[in-house]
């Protein structure tokens, strides 16, 4: 079976590459560039903007050499326009609507599964692969099912929660299956220089964790003052721009306080930012749009789950409906601290990927 794998030059997916041209499947490696090419953290035009340690021209050339090692073809492809638009500039207007964005999800679903699949046909192969950790099976009515990866810690189904019906009966998870370590033995086993390549941690295109001024490089705009109040709508305080924070946020208010502070919740209409207690983080409901249901169809009546607010969140007991308009109600059993906005919540039963949206 002819097979295209989403090569980033990471331990993962190299090792879902040779995995699979080791099972004798004909394996095709894509791998993607997303912005100007230079080593990490080299300065590129335009803009004077610095890029991470991922996707790099260091990372496209360790791609390059596995597949020359393992024996299979691999080819670069560029889509700079498409991150640009699809991931980029999504992640400016959420914080520019006083949400804080999750490019990652976008950039697997919108991105990487969506084009792909499409370059993978013009390739004359039916399925993608990559080197997330999750699993993805067919139940005995036809409907594809994501699944957690065996390795817990290292589990990456929350960002894939928008894949379709049809990008999972064609996605393809080597990986998810195995733990980090046995993917490094693997790499080890298989001859991979990759091995010991230390994962990514940083978001690509913000490497210094500096997400204010990215955005306010992108949108001068938004670098307008406003006031910050207690939960009675009391003055504390004002602020240069709503991008600045995010829910749950302590550090960086700019307000003197008795006791600790947080960032409550953020107006993009007014440009206030509410500060309050730690308590004041504590939630048990919120509505998601865009959701999308994998396991079932859209629910009229309470189902039960769990559900996942963040990636490192620990998922708590909960029940969901479907809504209108691909909408979704949800309420936790227990209060969960700092829901927020923009980002994903992810409905589970069990290791099953039940659906998910985006908190609004």
């Amino acid at each position: 079976m002819r097979i295209v794998v989403a090569m980033s030059g990471g331990v993962d997916s190299s090792v879902a590459a040779a995995l699979l041209a080791e099972q004798g499947h004909d394996v095709i490696g894509l791998s993607m560039q997303l912005y100007p090419s230079g080593p990490a953290g080299q300065t590129a035009a335009p803009g004077d903007e610095r890029f991470g340690s991922c996707c790099t021209l260091d990372d496209l050339h360790d791609a390059r050499r596995v597949a020359s090692t393992i024996g299979f073809a691999h080819y670069i492809v560029n889509f700079e326009r498409q991150f640009r638009e699809t991931v980029v500039s999504n992640f400016v207007r959420e914080y520019a609507a006083g949400r804080t964005p999750l490019p990652c999800a976008h950039c697997n679903s919108d991105l990487k599964f969506a084009t792909l699949l499409d370059r993978a046909r013009g390739l004359g192969a039916e399925h993608v692969a990559t080197g997330h950790y999750a699993r993805v099976d067919q139940r005995a009515d036809g409907r594809w099912m994501l699944r957690r990866s065996a390795d817990v810690q290292k589990d990456q189904s929350y960002f894939l929660f928008s894949l379709t019906q049809d990008q999972l009966a064609r996605a393809v998870f080597p990986v998810g299956t195995l733990s980090k370590p046995q993917v490094r033995e693997e790499a080890r086993r298989l001859g991979l220089r990759v091995a010991d390549k230390p994962d990514s941690q940083e978001i690509c295109f913000v490497p210094d964790g500096d997400y204010a001024t990215f955005v306010a490089r992108r949108a001068p705009e938004i670098n307008r003052t406003g006031s910050i109040v207690d939960q009675h709508g009391r003055p504390l305080g004002t602020h240069g721009g709503i991008h600045r924070f995010t829910v749950g946020q302590r550090k960086g208010l700019g307000v003197s306080s008795s006791v600790p502070l947080y960032v409550l919740r953020i107006d993009a209409d007014t440009r206030e930012i509410m500060v309050g207690p730690r308590h004041a983080l504590d939630q048990t409901r919120l509505i998601a749009s865009d959701v999308n249901w994998i396991a079932i169809d859209a629910p009229v009546d309470w189902l039960p789950v769990t559900a996942q607010i963040r990636h490192r969140h620990r998922p708590g007991a909960a029940r969901v409906r479907a809504l209108p308009d691909h909408r979704a109600e949800l309420i936790f059993d227990t209060p969960q601290a700092a829901i927020t906005p923009g980002q994903a919540v992810v409905f589970y039963d069990d290791d099953v990927v039940v659906g998910g949206g985006w908190i609004d």
